[in-house]
């Protein structure tokens, strides 16, 4: 019997998250096209949850709501064309339709609370894995992928 082993070669796009200061890779993630994930943390000032949603298109990343308690500092005030805000009956509120895409987004890590990365279910303390305070960089980047094939 002959076994022949062949090694295919494929880009797959990953979330990467990077050290906004050294470009250290954290972590890397394999997603699709409208892949969601999301980033969780305490406000600082109003002390409540606020989660930004957000959703992979090709290479970029876009924006699909906001979710929070309460205005505070730092939070957005006004609505830009195309924008509304809801309410929920939990007493949060969202705001949705964002026209926008980044090819990065660019968190400080909280040092009072942590800032939670959630993909596929799973949840990722950025604290636990960058440290308080790290500057931190979320942008879709390819990474070769091996494929071993054999007959």
């Amino acid at each position: 019997m002959i076994i022949i082993a062949a090694c295919l070669l494929s880009l797959e796009p990953c979330l990467t998250l990077r050290d906004a200061d050294t470009g250290k890779i954290w972590i890397r993630l394999p997603v699709r096209d409208r892949s969601e994930f999301s980033i969780e943390f305490v406000h600082s000032v109003n002390q409540t949850p606020v989660r930004d949603a957000y959703v992979i298109s090709g290479r970029e990343i876009q924006p699909v709501a906001t979710y929070f308690y309460n205005f505070g500092a730092g939070m957005q005030t006004d609505l830009e064309e195309g924008q509304s805000l809801n309410h929920h009956p939990d007493g949060s509120m969202s705001i949705t339709g964002f026209q926008q895409s980044f090819k990065q987004l660019n968190y400080i890590v909280g040092t009072v609370s942590d800032h939670v990365l959630t993909i596929d279910g799973k949840q990722v303390s950025l604290r636990e894995l960058c440290g308080s305070n790290a500057a931190v960089t979320f942008a879709v980047e390819e990474r070769i992928k091996i494929v071993f094939a054999s007959q």
